[in-house]
Order: C-alpha cells, then structure tokens, then sequence
C-alpha cells in the first residue's frame, strides 16, 4: 500500500518538493487568490482589491506552513493577461512561496507565463493547466515550449468514463500529446479531477493507478466538491460544512495526494492543520509497514511530534 515498485518522480517547484513514495514528503496545499468572489474584492473587480487583506491571506498561510510543516502555494487565479500582471506582482512581491497561474481560458494563461518568463519567475511557477476539453491543445503546448515552461499540471478526466481508469485515459492523451509536439517540461502532475466530495474516492484510486504507471506526483481539488455541497452549509451551518471540508481534504492527503488544491486562501487556518495531522498520520503508517521516515526534517510529523518520532524508532522490530 505505501511502496511503489515504479520509481516515483519528485517535483520541485520553488524550492517545494513533492512526490515521490508515500510518505517521502508533505502534502503540498495550493490554496486560491483572486478568485471570483474572493473578499479581497470589496467591489467590482476592475476596481481593485483590499491590498492589505491579501497581504495577510499570504502571510497567514506563509506562518502556517512554518509552524506545521506542510508547504503552502498560491494559486493566482485571474480573467486576462494584465490581471495575471498585477496579481504575480502582488503575489511575488509579499511571500516567498512559489504559485501557478490558473485561468479558464488559454490565451490569459499564456500571456502569464510569458510574463513569468520576462521576470525570470519560470522555477517558481507552474502552469495550471493543461486539460482534454481544449480544442486546440497542440498550439497550447507549442506556444509553452517557446515560453519554456518548465512545470506543468495536467489536467486528467474521460466523460465516457468516469471511474479511475478514465483518468488514466485522460493522462495517456495528454501525454500523447506533448509527445506530438516534441514537448519536453522538467515537471508533470496530474490533478485527476474531483466530480464531488465521495467521488474524490474515485481520484485517490486514479492517482494510485498514475502512480504504479508512470510515477508522476498526483493530487487533485477536494475543495471542488466541499464548495458545491450547498447543503451542508444549510443543514449545519458554516462550523459543520468546515469539518466536512476539512474532512474530505485530509482523507484525500492520506490517499494518494502529493498536492491538494483547497479552495479559497482564507481557510488556509482550517486545512492546514488539517493535513499536518493528515500527514502526520500517514507517515506513520507508512513506516509501520515499511520502515521508513520522511525525507524532510520539516515534515509534520517530525516538526509536530518529535518524541513520537523517537518512540518510534524503538518500537518497530
């Protein structure tokens, strides 16, 4: 359960790792800024955002990180080529974590990377993403490589097939893909594209099946399904629909996630904790089956739990 035969590919973005066997290194929260909707907008869009509201968000998730262990990204969402400008800026300018440009439409994205590419920031971000719905795909990656895009997320998901082996169909096309074009990126990842909140089941055992494949870092966006639940907000209020979010976020950590995107930065001070503890459990399975430790230092479970740690060590024959 906790040990691939395939070699496993470990990814760095930043300076962040992530990847490789389980319980190798933390789960990696990308947690949204600019989106739509996001309280940083105290009006209209074009009309700017709360400065020092956004600067707190970063900060925030930045403290958080350090205290647990658990390395926070930005994911800068925006609608045109300017905004991704103004946001990377922002963004750069007032944390050190690295962050990806995310928009729902190719041509903003493209104009981002660029940018990225202008302001040297290129190790530091990751393009998110590249999916099977774009109809013009190849001119997509071919526009990438002239960029020089180094970090990718694919993006993986068969309409026709919707349990796990959809998304190793997904993955397969998206790799023929950059074949095609004789793309050749330094990271690939794959979100395996979450429907609701069970069905993120359904990603964890797609990740596994990518994993035992081809070894890529997975991970897909629990929160895609936590947000939708309107229910559950309505049935239990805010306290009950955040232990649900949380709840499905840390089950995803445990089960095959090297990277998690939940949802909006201002609940960074509920998922963060939520997958230390998450991480911190794995971990220990992990070496109740197989013997081994995480690779880090700042691991949460070594950065939570030391003495545990130690107890450990002597307690495993």
């Amino acid at each position: 359960m906790f040990q691939f035969d395939t070699e496993q590919q470990v990814c760095e973005v930043g300076g962040v790792k992530f990847g490789g066997q389980p319980g190798d290194y933390p789960t990696v929260v990308c947690n949204s800024i600019f989106q739509k909707g996001d309280k940083v907008f105290p009006g209209k869009r074009k009309d700017g955002f709360e400065k020092k509201m956004a600067e707190n968000l970063l900060k925030t998730q930045e403290k958080l990180s350090e205290e647990t262990g658990v390395p926070g990204m930005a994911d800068i969402v925006a609608n045109t080529g300017k905004e991704f400008k103004t946001f990377i800026d922002f963004v750069v300018d007032n944390s050190d974590m690295p962050f990806c440009i995310d928009a729902w439409t190719v041509k903003p994205k493209l104009e981002a990377a660029a940018y990225c590419a202008e302001k040297g920031l290129l190790d530091r971000m990751f393009y998110n993403s590249i999916t099977v719905w774009e109809q013009d795909l190849d001119a997509e990656i071919s526009e990438m490589v002239k960029i020089g895009v180094k970090n990718v997320l694919l993006v993986a998901f068969d309409q026709e097939d919707q349990m796990p082996s959809g998304r190793i169909t997904g993955t397969q096309k998206l790799l023929d893909a950059i074949e095609k074009n004789d793309a050749k990126f330094e990271n690939l990842f794959v979100d395996t594209s979450v429907m609701n909140g069970p069905a993120t089941a359904l990603c964890g055992l797609a990740n596994k099946m990518i994993k035992e494949k081809w070894g890529f870092a997975t991970g897909s966006a629990p929160s895609n399904g936590s947000y939708m639940w309107k229910e559950a907000r309505e049935k239990w209020g805010f306290k009950g629909w955040a232990a649900a979010d949380a709840a499905v976020e840390s089950l995803s950590a445990f089960m095959y996630h090297d990277i998690i995107f939940s949802g909006p930065m201002v609940g960074a001070q509920r998922i963060i904790p939520a997958i230390a503890m998450a991480d911190a459990f794995h971990a220990t399975a992990v070496f109740s089956e197989t013997g081994r430790l995480p690779k880090v230092d700042t691991h949460p479970l070594f950065k939570l739990f030391p003495d545990f740690v130690e107890n450990l060590k002597t307690i495993r024959k």
